[in-house]
């Protein structure tokens, strides 16, 4: 899993995050040391679709790596993203997409970007190697490699959250069946394990008892997850539009509770 969203940075927590177009709000209008950790915590969650994208668009590791981080230098800490961001105009990704394919026009190469790059980078992006696609995605155009490497964020910070309150709420043994039986058979492409070996397993009296488990932390998951996308839409509507994008690259993940 990655690094979570809610790492306090220059005494930027929380109380920031409401929609990625409200962050987008209060980097214009915020302190220096606010405003670079808005910033911040929108690379967090957008340098690695910038980052597959541009592999997929042809760049090697290096290549990709330095436009990257030349992109986030120049189109967002440089505010020339944000001044021009217009929550009218629907998904900030779609907005970010498209300021993206104007930065490599205007940079030309790899290497123009990395002369604009500050000494200190701004992402750290050294252990990056690859960006991997599932096999059913062999053969994506760089837009879905982007939209992928989005969504598979979102679902790792939606995993990790939930994960982390089921612990905090007594429910380590519900993750523990949400994990063997739904998350760990999507992830390995393995068959789940039946209800009856999951009782054997942790010592449970009947399979309806290991199923309500399950779907407590199926709901948990599905109530996390729309909070999510609503911090990326600005509508009912966008947050249905984001989740049957979802569903398109892990639709067994993004069902509904049964």
């Amino acid at each position: 899993m990655g690094k979570g969203d809610y790492t306090e940075m220059g005494g930027v927590g929380e109380a920031f995050l409401t929609t990625h177009w409200s962050l987008i709000k209060a980097a214009g209008s915020a302190g220096q040391d606010a405003d670079r950790a808005l910033i911040g915590l929108l690379m967090e969650k957008y340098w690695r679709p910038v980052y597959c994208y541009l592999r997929r668009k042809g760049y090697d590791n290096e290549q990709a790596k330095d436009l990257t981080q030349g992109f986030f230098h120049e189109m967002v800490l440089g505010h020339r993203l944000i001044e021009k961001a217009d929550a009218a105009k629907g998904r900030f990704r779609s907005f970010l997409l498209i300021v993206l394919n104007r930065y490599l026009i205007n940079v030309h190469n790899a290497e123009t970007a990395r002369k604009r790059i500050p000494k200190e980078r701004l992402v750290p992006l050294d252990f990056v190697g690859s960006c991997d696609l599932p096999e059913s995605l062999a053969a994506a155009s760089p837009e879905d490699s982007f939209n992928y490497a989005w969504v598979s964020g979102l679902l790792e910070r939606t995993l990790e959250e939930v994960e982390a309150k089921c612990h905090e709420d007594g429910l380590s043994p519900h993750w523990r069946l949400f994990h063997d039986r739904v998350l760990e058979p999507i992830l390995s492409r393995s068959e789940p394990p039946s209800l009856a070996e999951l009782c054997q397993r942790y010592a449970l009296a009947a399979p309806g008892t290991a199923s309500n488990m399950i779907v407590t932390v199926k709901r948990r998951f599905q109530d996390a997850l729309r909070q999510r996308l609503r911090e990326a839409s600005l509508s009912e509507d966008g947050t249905q539009e984001e989740l049957l994008e979802l569903q398109r690259f892990f639709p067994e993940i993004a069902q509904d509770p049964k």
